[in-house]
């Protein structure tokens, strides 16, 4: 376990050819500390792994591809059930160490975990969904197509998600036959540090699966290594465009999700009570450190009660680790930044409803910052158009519909959408000209559910035009391999030929 309650800081290692092991270079190694936002104290030493580091996990991987591959899915899904049973065997430790190194309640810890379990069930059920096709296309000739595994594979994750995002490219991979490198995010890299042990424990070949800890070089070497065929990248779209082009200019196959700036429209006729608990719940829930959470709200028309509802029930939530209650955010650093929005929007003459800032001040230690909700009277506001990644809601009043859906549409991102109405046309209206591609009708985070797959369009989405999950994983983690046969009598062995 990490360091709490006095404990001293543990040092982690990577995780290769099936054990745990220090970088190359342990005697020069940096560590960079990892802390709990609860706190700000240190919990763990993260090692910076380099480009050696990355090559050790490439042969480990290489090696263990030659027979992994080589099975058939039904033999490999074999191993995620046992590593599924087991995800739910330690959930309350995983749980709680999700909670320790990123700040989310315990609830929400469960439900991210429960959330990736799905994905591993996708995965699970491979062998019925990729079973390839067969036709006779014409007298004496068949087609057929199966799904053949890329190789090493790798996967770098953000903090945000410590396990579900990691879920979201780790089973499908293995599943359909790759090898994986995993670099987690060196502020939560506690959590995939104990699930690579489950995934041994599960019986998993040693190879198939290493994580390599580091944050930029280990990176470009990621992206750079010639012998890993295929890269997902989840992050910022700064960084997830950077890692498109890195791996692009090498011609390899790399899918990258980016930021978003999701937008609720609420509707004349929208239930009040149902849409400010929704709005209330997608904007603060894990302390708004997820690219599906509401953070503009475009109201049409006037809907004072619709406003009071969100102050009312934004206002009521409490901090701390219980269900129901707002975590931290992850550093110093995204409280700043947090923080500098609200004082921007506030200096702009916008209307601070709600103000999350006096927590940063009632918390002796830690990254404290209240839900905070905004009402703008400028469209230029930063806090519209910008990602906060916190507890933020910034609240526009339109005019109509028609200015709504110019204002959601002109946003650069394009992951989530949201309408709340009572009305199937007005529904209707709005959905058939979101500009994004994950949608939701009086849902305030409209994330997929397996076997849907899970992805943004625009700055939310770089590299190769799939999804992450679901069949757009399966189709991005491999290759289709086509035959075309013909068995035509002259050329059968003349002992045969009829």
């Amino acid at each position: 376990m990490a360091a709490s309650n006095g404990e001293s800081p543990r040092t982690l290692q990577n995780f290769i050819f099936g054990k745990y092991v220090d970088p190359i270079q342990a005697a020069s190694c940096k560590y960079i500390p990892v802390t709990t936002p609860h706190t700000g104290k240190v919990i763990a030493q993260c090692p910076l792994s380099t480009a050696e580091d990355i090559d050790k996990a490439v042969e480990s991987a290489k090696e263990a591809f030659k027979t992994w591959g080589a099975r058939t899915v039904k033999d490999r899904v074999q191993f995620l059930i046992r590593f599924h049973n087991l995800l739910y065997t330690h959930i309350d430790e995983l749980a709680d160490l999700i909670v320790l190194e990123h700040g989310k309640n315990k609830a929400e810890a469960m439900a991210s975990i429960a959330k990736g379990a799905e994905t591993v069930e996708y995965a699970m059920s491979l062998p019925q969904l990729i079973q390839g096709k067969i036709l006779d296309v014409s007298r004496g000739v068949t087609c057929n197509d199966t799904r053949v595994p890329l190789g090493v594979v790798a996967s770098i994750v953000p903090f945000n998600f410590p396990i579900m995002v990691p879920m979201w490219s780790l089973p499908i991979a293995i599943a359909t036959g790759n090898t994986l490198i995993l670099k987690p995010s060196e502020k939560v890299p506690l959590t995939m540090n104990r699930v690579v042990a489950l995934l041994k424990e599960a019986g998993i070949p040693d190879g198939v699966v290493n994580l390599v800890n580091g944050t930029v070089d280990a990176v470009n070497a990621i992206c750079d290594h010639p012998d890993i065929k295929a890269v997902t990248f989840v992050g910022t779209s700064h960084v997830a465009n950077l890692v498109t082009e890195r791996c692009q200019k090498l011609e390899k196959r790399v899918l990258a999700l980016g930021g978003a700036k999701n937008h609720l429209i609420a509707s004349p006729d929208c239930n009040i009570e149902t849409t400010s608990t929704d709005v209330v719940n997608s904007f603060s829930g894990c302390a708004g450190q997820r690219c599906m959470a509401a953070s503009v709200l475009l109201i049409i028309g006037s809907q004072p009660e619709l406003l009071e509802r969100i102050i009312v029930k934004a206002t009521a939530l409490q901090s701390g680790s219980k269900s129901g209650e707002v975590g931290p955010v992850i550093d110093k650093a995204s409280l700043d930044k947090i923080t500098s929005y609200i004082e921007a929007s506030e200096r702009g003459g916008a209307k601070i409803l709600v103000d999350g800032r006096p927590w940063t001040q009632s918390h002796a230690e830690g990254f404290w910052i209240g839900p905070t909700v905004i009402l703008h009277s400028n469209k230029e506001d930063k806090a519209l158009h910008d990602e906060i990644f916190g507890p933020v809601l910034s609240i526009y009043q339109c005019s109509n519909k028609e200015e709504a859906i110019e204002i959601e549409n002109n946003n650069p991102y394009g992951n989530a959408a949201c309408i709340y109405t009572t009305t199937g046309a007005t529904a209707e209206w709005f959905i058939s000209r979101f500009g994004a591609a994950m949608c939701g009708v009086n849902i305030g985070v409209p994330v997929p559910r397996e076997p849907f797959s899970f992805g943004g369009i625009n700055r939310s989405k770089f590299g190769n035009f799939v999804d992450i999950t679901g069949d757009g994983g399966v189709e991005f983690f491999t290759w289709r391999r086509k035959v075309t046969t013909r068995w035509g009598q002259e050329n059968l062995d003349p002992k045969l030929r009829m």
